[in-house]
């Protein structure tokens, strides 16, 4: 069985000195999300790979113009394709709930209930959300 961050070529996680790199909040959420489904026996790790190498084999063969190529962006969408496959949701539910976290304002994953942000003595750096 493959681990998922056993994995090497294409479908390989990005890295900076062997340690994963994510360049936004929901970057490390929605790994963790998949890690998290595939350690519960949610699936299977080939199939999501399956999934990812799909994925990344549609953006190479016709990447969309002016748009950078996302390494996460395809992971939850290959993380959509095999919890639809499964049925585990709908492609309704996975819109709705996209549509809904994309309307969250800037920095809502670093604000406290009350609208501050927050300050747990962790450091990084924090980039606005394109």
């Amino acid at each position: 069985m493959t681990a998922p961050l056993d994995v090497a070529g294409p479908v390989a996680p990005p890295r900076s000195n062997g340690e994963l790199v994510f360049a936004e909040p929901w970057e490390s959420r929605a790994f963790g999300m998949a890690v998290g489904l595939y350690e519960a026996g949610a699936f299977t790790w080939p199939r999501f790979q399956a999934a990812l190498i799909a994925r990344i084999a549609v953006w190479e063969s016709a990447p969309p113009p002016d748009e950078p190529y996302r390494y996460y962006a395809l992971w939850l969408a290959a993380l959509e394709d095999v919890l639809v496959g499964l049925r585990a949701v709908s492609t309704d539910e996975v819109r709705a709930r996209t549509h809904a976290l994309a309307r969250r304002s800037p920095g809502h994953d670093h604000r406290d209930g009350h609208g501050r942000g927050h300050d747990h003595g962790h450091n990084h750096e924090h980039r606005p959300v394109h």
